[in-house]
């Protein structure tokens, strides 16, 4: 809203890294707008590091016990009929830090980028305990329970079928904007030529294909893949995060470039030729804006391989069952192929507009 000065503040939380990405950017887009924002991290108004603890056995259940947060997605995240357990009681308890916040900064409107915040906002609104706006910007592909409260003002999605399925859910306004990332990845990457300077020196000649797990390194059989794809010809790239225990077990497969935490995002994703994803979260949004063709595979469990069947049924990448599906799939992915042309159009489509302009105009 032209000459309107906001003071936002966006609820994100340290999951990773996807969700503060995604925060870091909203900010960004509401600053250049001549808006106030603020971040905060919905873990840290948890009492008796709650917080904390709820995120360090998220992050041991997703690189060591897949199986238990399956259980937990299938029982308190994945839709379905009947009695089902809420995020409310866990999340009001960070209520009287919310609205003490609010109240300090001045904050006109609030905007959640993680689903215990939208329980939160939801919740409080309902009481009448947070007196300003609340949005939701639903960053997955897969919409699950705990995104979902009446007591939200507005709802921003990334797809049609998302915004349609909250519609039908909570019948509140819905909008759908597609992803958010940052304009590097929408433009030519400076750092690319260093990538594929990068790539021609460690294996001349072999496309290099990147393999995505994450700010914590949670990935299935990274070893395996990363074997498979050099024998077959690729240069594998494996995106290890913070995880060094990953790092020291995928640089013992010969023929396999091995990389930590990655400052230049949009120059290694516009110097490779395919991702591996295995979660539909931040870096699959970040490829597909940068137009690198995305192929899931071994996607983690829960919300990794409902995402990830999700961006596959709007074509916007595809997903490979098994090792010929995933060969299959990248033969036909060849530089000025339509197939490839076609994906990479599919997949910038998808970025339609500005949550932050929705966000600011409540």
């Amino acid at each position: 809203m032209p000459g309107v000065r906001r003071r936002p503040l966006i609820l994100s939380a340290s999951m990773g890294a996807g969700h503060d990405t995604v925060a870091a950017e909203l900010a960004r887009r509401a600053a250049a707008c001549g808006h106030e924002p603020q971040v905060a991290d919905v873990l840290r108004l948890l009492p008796y590091g709650l917080g904390g603890g709820l995120r360090r056995s998220y992050q041991a259940s997703v690189r060591h016990f897949p199986w238990a947060y399956a259980g937990v997605y299938g029982a308190f995240l994945r839709g379905g009929t009947g009695p089902r357990p809420s995020g409310v009681p866990l999340a009001r308890l960070a209520g009287d830090r919310l609205t003490d916040l609010v109240r300090r900064l001045d904050a006109d409107v609030v905007v959640s980028v993680f689903h215990l915040a939208a329980q939160l906002t939801g919740h409080l609104r309902v009481r009448g305990r947070l007196r300003v706006p609340s949005a939701v910007f639903l960053v997955d592909f897969a919409v699950h329970r705990q995104w979902l409260h009446p007591g939200n003002d507005q709802y921003l999605c990334l797809t049609d079928g998302a915004a349609a399925e909250v519609r039908r859910a909570l019948g509140r306004p819905v909008v759908t904007t597609g992803p958010a990332v940052a304009p590097q990845f929408c433009a030519p990457a400076p750092g690319a030529a260093r990538w594929r300077e990068r790539f021609a020196g460690q294996a001349p000649g072999r496309r290099p294909v990147l393999l995505s797990a994450g700010a914590w390194g949670a990935a299935s059989r990274a070893e395996t893949t990363a074997r498979l794809l050099a024998g077959a010809g690729y240069l594998p790239v494996v995106l290890c995060g913070r995880n060094a225990g990953l790092r020291e077990r995928v640089a013992r497969v010969p023929g396999v470039l091995v990389l930590d935490w990655v400052d230049d995002m949009p120059g290694l994703l516009s110097a490779a030729y395919a991702l591996l994803d295995n979660a539909a979260g931040q870096t699959a949004v970040q490829a597909l804006a940068a137009g690198l063709p995305v192929i899931g595979y071994r996607p983690l469990p829960g919300h990794g391989v409902d995402g990830v069947r999700r961006m596959a049924d709007l074509g916007v990448s595809e997903l490979a069952p098994d090792v010929p599906g995933l060969l299959t799939a990248l033969d036909r992915l060849t530089e000025g192929s339509p197939e490839r042309a076609e994906r990479v159009a599919r997949g910038r489509a998808l970025f339609r507009g500005d949550p932050m302009a929705h966000v600011t105009a409540l």
